[in-house]
């Protein structure tokens, strides 16, 4: 597979996902790949929804320039001016104008960044059909990624037919795989039979892991940004100085030659995103839960509470390690270095926004981890401990007694509500299939959740 795509046209990379943290991974490369003078791609830049609209409207009066502030754990900070967004799609109820730029023959990869809710995938990762936005979208709508692909694809099938490649820039597990199976159902829903045909032919969905620690920026990053450079930037973002990017390698239509700047491109992302989702992501959940029930806004202060951060050292260490051994990566050392990056006080990055989607959290992140301890006859009580704080962070919830509005895309509040009004809602909540799967059928686990609660209510004091 050739490196770049072979053609006189420029070649577009658009985007679908106008958050932060696009614009300090992906956006970041493909900046540095032009600076090092290969122009030959750039990046389109869109969103599926209307919430991003003021953010876009700065960018393009910016002309797709900002300025990324990134910050080491030892509170060095750099700023550079990132100027691979060329192109930004302004926002329509029909999407329209995204729909236009993803058919055109210049576009050959489309992106995407969705939290792991986004995907409406139930815990056997099939397309949950039932979802409102997801029915709509199976009536011709686009609120879903499913809907806006569909219908760039549609467009695009019929004007040209040139292949692109389908790429995710998230969490989930097996993201390319899961995506496509996703899609393919939500097509067949629509009896879309020719557009099913053509996409086995002519795209392809690497998987891939990201990672850079990227949280929502505050009002200061613009003040450090004018401060330090001169810039009065309506749209800047901050980042941690770690960043990684792993690819499998299956582009349908060239690629820019991301491997000069940094990115891995390699024939499998397992043992990558495996390490990554299980200590990285499982442990980010678990201090910021945690941390939320002791009055903590930041995961810095989480991850330096002494108590807080021996929960995520101890699942890593006496479950997920024994889980991914032998691997390709120092686990040991990639769990210290994890733990490091989440101290830096400087990110101040928030309980709230990492503890978020927790519904999707436990089965994506979590329940793996258990079920292949006691598939070895062991007792995960380290790993228990984070499904034990989400009840108990679920029951604040349940009482109000949060200190923000938690934010889950897969959230059934009336039926959570109606959870805790049960005789006993910790035996309801372990027989929960949609968050434990086959789990939720056995005895010794549910009698082992029970002591990790009471474990997690003693440290509380409660």
């Amino acid at each position: 597979m050739p490196h770049a795509t072979p053609s006189i046209a420029p070649s577009v990379w658009l985007h679908i996902g106008a958050g932060s943290f696009h614009r300090a991974h992906q956006a970041w490369y493909l900046h540095r790949l032009m600076a090092s003078g290969d122009r030959r791609w750039s990046i389109a830049l869109a969103n599926i929804r209307d919430d991003a609209t003021p953010l876009l409207d700065a960018l393009a009066a910016q002309r797709g320039e900002y300025v990324l502030e990134t910050v080491t754990p030892q509170g060095e900070r750099r700023y550079e001016t990132i100027t691979s967004i060329q192109k930004i799609i302004p926002w329509d109820a029909e999407l329209a104008a995204l729909t236009a730029e993803g058919a055109r023959p210049e576009t050959r990869v489309i992106s995407f960044t969705v939290t792991e809710a986004g995907y409406y995938l139930d815990n056997q990762f099939n397309l949950d059909r039932q979802n409102a936005d997801i029915q709509a979208d199976l009536r011709g709508g686009c609120r879903t990624i499913y809907g806006a692909v569909a219908q760039i694809l549609q467009r695009r099938m019929q004007l040209n037919g040139d292949p692109v490649t389908l790429l995710n820039c998230d969490n989930l597990r097996h993201n390319g795989d899961r995506f496509r199976h996703g899609l393919m159902q939500f097509l067949q829903l629509r009896h879309e039979d020719a557009l099913i045909d053509w996409l086995e032919r002519r795209t392809r969905c690497p998987n891939t892991m990201v990672d850079r620690i990227t949280p929502r920026p505050s009002p200061e990053v613009a003040i450090r940004v004018a401060e330090a450079t001169g810039i009065e930037d309506r749209a800047p973002v901050m980042a941690e100085s770690f960043i990684q990017w792993v690819i499998e390698d299956d582009f349908a239509a060239g690629r820019p030659a991301l491997e000069q700047v940094g990115v891995e491109l390699v024939a499998s992302v397992l043992p990558y995103e495996e390490a990554k989702i299980r200590i990285l992501n499982a442990s980010h959940s678990c201090i910021a839960w945690a941390g939320t029930l002791i009055g903590q806004r930041f995961i810095h202060e989480s991850t330096l509470t002494d108590a807080i951060r021996q929960m995520a050292y101890d699942y890593v260490t006496q479950d997920v390690i024994p889980c991914l051994t032998p691997s390709p990566i120092d686990l040991a050392d990639y769990r210290d270095r994890v733990l490091e990056r989440f101290g830096n006080p400087d990110i101040r990055d928030t309980n709230q926004r990492v503890a978020a989607d927790g519904f999707s959290k436990i089965p994506g992140f979590i329940v793996p981890t258990l079920l292949e301890c006691a598939q070895r006859g062991e007792r995960p009580r380290a790993t228990l401990m984070l499904p034990a704080l989400f009840f108990v962070f679920l029951l604040r919830w349940h009482q109000g007694r949060l200190p923000y509005d938690y934010q889950d895309g897969m959230l059934d509040a009336p039926a959570a509500h109606r959870l805790f009004a049960t005789d006993d809602p910790l035996a309801a909540y372990a027989a929960d299939a949609t968050l434990f799967g086959a789990l939720g059928h056995d005895a010794e686990f549910a009698q082992l959740l029970r002591q990790a609660v009471t474990q997690v209510n003693r440290w509380l004091g409660e």
